[in-house]
This record gives C-alpha cells, sequence and structure tokens, in this order.
C-alpha cells in the first residue's frame, strides 16, 4: 500500500492552504476526507500495480523485497485489498460530490490505463504521473469547493514533471544495462536525455513558482471598496525554500545515489525536511499570519 508515497497525497491539501480556508471547520472536514480518500486510491492502485509486475519485480534489486514479489503476501488478499480500498475511496469521493467523484474515476482509470499499457509508451509515462499530481490538487479544490488558480496547476505541473524525470533518472542509474529488462520504456532514456529534462523541469518549477509569489493577490478587508485586490509580498519570501528544496533534492538523486528512490531519500534528509517545514510556516504565516 505504499503509506512512504502517502506524502504526495498533500497536494490534495494546498487548495484550502492557498484559499485560506484552512482553519474553517467544515472545509477541515471536506479536505481531510479528500486526502484519506487519494490514500486509499493510490493504495488500490500500487497493489493492482504489484499484482501485475510481480514477475518483474523479483528482477529489481529492490523491488524484489515487495510483499507480493517476495512471496509474503497472497495476490488473492492483494486482489481484495486492492478492489475493497477502490470502492470506499469512491464512495467517500461521492459523499464529496460529482466533481470529486468525477476526478477519483479518472485518477483511477488513468492509473489502469498506465499499469497495462501507458507506462511502456516514452515521455507519455511521465506525463501520466504527473497528471496524478495535477488530479490531487483538483481533487483538494473540487473537494471544499473553490477554484484552483491556473498559477498553482501550472506549479504542480512542472514540479511533478521534475520529480518524475529524477524518478526514471534514478532507474536507469540504479539499474544500469539491465534497465530495459525491469522497466521497457527506460530502454529509450538515456541519461543525457534525462538530464535535459531535468533541467527545463527545473528551470520551469522555479520560474512559475516565483511568478506566482510575486503576482499572487488576496482581496485585503481594509481596502475600499472591499472587493480590492492588493498584492501579497509576504509570499514572495518564501521564494528561497524552493530554490533549496529544489537544489537539495537535485544533491540527492546526483550526489549522494542511493537504492532508495529519490522520494523516500528525501524524507530521510534531515535538511530537506527542515527546509520543508520551514516552507510549510512561512506559507501559513503568508496567508494566516
Amino acid at each position: 500500500m505504499r503509506p512512504a508515497q502517502w506524502v504526495k497525497n498533500l497536494f490534495v491539501l494546498l487548495p484550502v492552504v492557498f484559499a485560506q480556508e484552512l482553519f474553517v471547520p467544515a472545509a477541515q472536514l471536506r479536505a481531510g476526507v479528500a486526502f484519506v480518500l487519494f490514500c486509499a486510491l493510490s493504495s488500490a492502485v500500487y497493489l493492482f500495480n504489484d499484482l501485475l509486475d510481480r514477475e518483474k519485480d523479483r528482477l529489481h534489486p529492490i523491488k524484489k523485497r515487495r510483499p507480493l514479489a517476495a512471496g509474503t503476501l497472497s495476490p488473492t488478499l492483494a486482489s481484495a485489498a486492492s478492489l475493497g480500498l477502490g470502492g470506499a475511496a469512491l464512495g467517500a469521493a461521492a459523499w464529496l460530490g460529482i466533481v470529486p467523484l468525477a476526478i477519483a474515476i479518472v485518477y483511477l482509470v488513468q492509473n489502469l490505463l498506465y499499469t497495462s499499457w501507458l507506462k511502456r509508451v516514452v515521455i507519455i509515462d511521465i506525463l501520466i504521473v504527473s497528471l496524478g499530481f495535477v488530479l490531487r490538487v483538483m481533487m483538494g479544490g473540487a473537494a471544499l469547493p473553490v477554484e484552483v488558480s491556473d498559477w498553482l496547476l501550472l506549479c504542480t505541473i512542472f514540479l511533478s514533471l521534475f520529480l518524475a524525470v529524477s524518478k526514471r533518472r534514478h532507474e536507469v542509474v540504479l539499474l544500469d544495462g539491465n534497465a530495459a529488462d525491469q522497466r521497457e520504456v527506460l530502454s529509450h532514456y538515456g541519461k543525457p536525455f534525462l538530464d535535459q529534462m531535468t533541467s527545463v523541469a527545473t528551470s520551469a518549477t522555479l520560474l512559475a513558482y516565483s511568478l506566482y509569489a510575486t503576482t499572487h493577490t488576496m482581496t485585503s478587508v481594509a481596502s475600499s471598496p472591499a472587493t480590492e485586490s492588493v498584492p501579497t509580498v509576504k509570499l514572495v519570501y518564501t521564494v528561497p525554500f524552493v530554490i533549496f528544496g529544489i537544489f537539495r533534492y537535485l544533491y540527492l538523486v546526483y550526489q549522494r545515489g542511493t537504492d532508495r528512490s529519490p522520494t523516500e531519500a528525501m524524507l530521510k534528509d534531515g535538511p530537506f525536511v527542515a527546509n520543508l517545514a520551514v516552507w510549510g510556516l512561512a506559507v501559513l504565516l503568508s496567508f494566516y499570519g
């Protein structure tokens, strides 16, 4: 079920923070339900993926330890758990509304297509992974409901592309000459090509967030008239933390390569986690301080 990967579902909570409804009880409930249902959805997908890939996973130096590949979890139990989690998540999404239900269905369908086919299509495989993060943000907005800004979607798209490309590079380096045997699409990704894609995604992520931080506006209760928008200059002070976080992540990928996936490595890296916590505090102060 990959509970360590549930950190990705924090993207679901971004709309409630940026819509300044974090301390509204009704919004907290709906955002919390959206977060939990996405944890169930993603876990259902992980179980389904491991069921299909258990033979190939046995050839991987890390994935061979997964319960299905190692034989410590029965396929029957995994199938039942996947169906149960998926059904419960769809039920929770239906409680939130028709739009959250539609987003949950799209997420499941695109992951089923990814697992069975699209993960073997070069570049499309990365875009599908990125779409999963975008759907998380859209779910958070639809659950409240609030409108998700184009800037937040752009930042999510570029950041998720950055993470997905970095993951592909890690796989290519870790598996070396056996990469294609483990994941067919890796035969199309050479390190120079992935480095170029990483450079583009890094630049786009930093630029999009910087522009968002400097152009974001909010309604000032002290302004006259009340609907007048004024710049929120406080958010710009969070940019240095984003820069450090991106560069620290690249350092972990390029300079301190380990068997762990980049996501797991960053969550066990003290400086990265501390910087993430300070960034979160700075964002909260910008919107609520």
